[in-house]
């Protein structure tokens, strides 16, 4: 995005219009990430959308960065910390309703029930890594940005996850 100043409003315009379609092509991914990281469906909403509005609210910080999708999951995994510490999402009032509601693009119920219970058994550091490196798609390095972890951490936590996760046992449940 360049930086236009002018009177009629299009640096605005121009911020929004970025930060809708950066939005509207990560919500998906936010929300299964978040219902990964264990939250449910509806309170994974809740947390994909006070997640982008964190970033909308430091949009040109986010833009900047090495890796704006690490940022934002850095966003997304410190937002769910702090909520689990309290009980208010801090949710915000608007008088705007969205233009057209977002299709769920989820996977199979059956399989997405049995790779949430799978992932469920993991600790929180390692079910954190397993969501952030192949549910949000990020790289090892953009993973230990997110987490604030070296990436030979990444790496060991990946490891001993799947490990942990006995894939033949869910490979014979989804027969």
């Amino acid at each position: 995005m360049t930086a236009r100043h002018s009177h009629d409003g299009s640096l605005t315009m121009e911020r929004d219009a970025d930060f809708a379609a950066y939005a509207a092509g990560r919500w998906t991914s936010l929300v299964r990430s978040a219902v990964l990281l264990g939250c449910a469906h509806a309170d994974a909403e809740d947390l994909a959308q006070a997640t982008l509005l964190k970033a909308w609210s430091s949009w040109p910080r986010v833009r900047r960065a090495d890796d704006p999708d690490a940022y934002v999951y850095r966003i997304l995994v410190n937002t769910l910390a702090t909520s689990r510490r309290r009980r208010w999402w801090g949710e915000r009032p608007t008088d705007r309703t969205p233009d057209r509601a977002v299709a769920d693009a989820s996977l199979d119920v059956e399989l997405r029930d049995t790779v949430v219970r799978a992932v469920g058994t993991l600790p929180p550091d390692q079910r954190a890594v397993l969501v952030l490196r192949f549910v949000a798609d990020l790289s090892e390095r953009a993973t230990a940005a997110a987490l604030g972890i070296p990436v030979g951490t990444v790496k060991s936590r990946v490891s001993r996850a799947l490990a942990a996760i006995d894939l033949t046992e869910l490979a014979q449940e989804e027969l």
